[in-house]
């Protein structure tokens, strides 16, 4: 389609233009239905069975077995920060939260309104440049969870190591790296995702939850905010975001058709390398984030100064590159390059870089 630009938005975010164009033939009679996806009721054998094979799915691209749940719960990652909380943070127990940016920040906030929490480190005072080292994580004896977020949307930094948390359970926001490399997935007891970023529209996020962490949830909750209401009733409880489940399932089939996290992982980082590649050519671009802690989803750097800044907009929106201010707490520019943004969408704005350096260093 001539008329779409690479969009490097942080979320909601690109999609792969075959899941869009799947989606568009379905959308007025879904499998014969004579019903749009979005009209099918969820109660009906056709959502039970697109529901029932977005969680195998996940599953099986997380490589975790019968022992984890996937729960698809409306309000975000935001909602997150406070059902984890309530439904973990029992009292007299402390939960640790290593803070790496705004969002892990955000997590921490909540959670400080219902119970005790401990800062096991952070990177605040370095402006979350980087990840903390292993030597520098402080947990708490006997924790009820410790929680990271994975990739740091604003800031452009990204774990490369899991933490050793030992028998404390580890928990996760991963909105922005899901499914984007291969991981370990049984050290975490529970990860989340908002799906915008890299798994579909925005008003879903998905869940995968391991059974001990649901055995222990607390019980004296209102429904809507209970992990084991979610599970017994297979995300079903309630009326479900549908058409965003429909569109996760879709992204998933794309991200098995292109060869499972490790083939992605490779996509990503060939797509990475060419932004960083062009960021650390000469001393024109800075990078916010340091070598060792750069992400693959969110790069960020800056010009040398605001008017350039502007300039760099304007003209990357001519050549149909949009999405790339940066947040305003850091300022300059952020490609947000998720599973579904294209090599040659990373590789146009590469060459952009590359020229707009040598026309105005």
């Amino acid at each position: 389609m001539n008329n779409r630009v690479y969009n490097f938005n942080p979320g909601p975010s690109t999609l792969p233009l075959s899941v869009l164009e799947k989606a568009k033939s379905e959308l007025l009679n879904y499998k014969g239905t004579g019903m749009s996806i979005m009209e099918i009721s969820h109660r009906s054998k056709e959502f039970e069975s697109i529901i029932q094979n977005a969680e195998s799915l996940i599953k099986e691209l997380a490589g975790v077995g019968d022992n984890y749940r996937v729960l698809f719960i409306q309000g975000g990652a935001s909602m997150q920060f406070d059902m984890i909380p309530m439904n973990f943070l029992t009292e007299g127990k402390t939960a640790d939260y290593i803070i790496t940016g705004s969002f892990a920040e955000k997590a921490y906030k909540e959670a400080k309104k219902m119970g005790h929490v401990n800062v096991a480190a952070t990177t605040k005072e370095e402006t979350f440049r980087r990840i903390p080292r292993p030597d520098e994580i402080k947990l708490t004896s006997n924790a009820a969870f410790a929680h990271i977020t994975t990739n740091n949307t604003i800031f452009g930094t990204q774990w490369h190591y899991i933490p050793d948390t030992g028998n404390i359970p580890l928990i996760a926001d991963m909105s922005s790296d899901i499914l984007s490399r291969p991981l370990d997935m049984n050290k975490f007891g529970m990860v989340y995702a908002g799906a915008q970023k890299n798994l579909g529209p925005s008003g879903v996020a998905v869940v995968l939850i391991r059974q001990d962490l649901l055995d222990n949830a607390a019980l004296n909750l209102p429904d809507m905010l209970n992990y084991n209401i979610y599970a017994k009733n297979d995300s079903l409880y309630n009326t479900p975001p549908t058409f965003g489940i429909y569109m996760i399932g879709l992204v998933l089939e794309w991200i098995n058709e292109a060869g499972g996290l490790s083939a992605i992982e490779q996509h990503n980082t060939e797509k990475a390398g060419y932004i960083y590649e062009a960021i650390d050519t000469g001393d024109f671009y800075t990078g916010h984030a340091d070598k060792d802690s750069r992400s693959l989803m969110n790069i960020t750097f800056r010009l040398p100064n605001e008017d350039l800044d502007k300039k760099f907009l304007h003209e990357a929106s001519a050549r149909n590159l949009t999405g790339l201010k940066g947040h305003r707490s850091v300022g300059g520019m952020r490609v947000s390059a998720y599973n579904a943004m294209s090599k040659q969408g990373c590789l146009t704005l590469a060459e952009f870089m590359d020229d707009f350096r040598k026309n105005n260093a």
